[in-house]
């Protein structure tokens, strides 16, 4: 895995405040920071497959209501359930 430095600037307190923090969990700042970083790209993947997936059911939706053809609430919670499902999956996966 090629690495790369990521400079950036925070106030003394903050820092000082951050690496005391770390040091009490048994982690230096630069593990807490990677952490962070992999879990807000995870977040945002998570976001925008969240928003495709909403996107197909509407313009599922749409395409089935201009053919007259407009699904049964059953359907429609029986997808909804499917994908809770999926996303409680994830999450409890996430969290392990």
């Amino acid at each position: 895995m090629s690495e790369a430095t990521f400079t950036f600037r925070v106030d003394d307190t903050l820092k000082s405040e951050f690496v005391q923090a770390a040091k009490a969990r048994d982690r230096t700042g630069a593990q807490l920071l990677r952490d962070f970083m992999r879990d807000f790209v995870r977040q945002q993947q998570e976001a925008a497959e969240h928003d495709a997936w909403l996107r197909r059911q509407v313009q599922i939706g749409l395409d089935s209501a201009k053919a007259g053809e407009p699904l049964g609430s059953e359907e429609v919670e029986a997808e909804a359930e499917a994908w809770r499902a999926e996303m409680r999956r994830k999450m409890d996966s996430s969290t392990s």
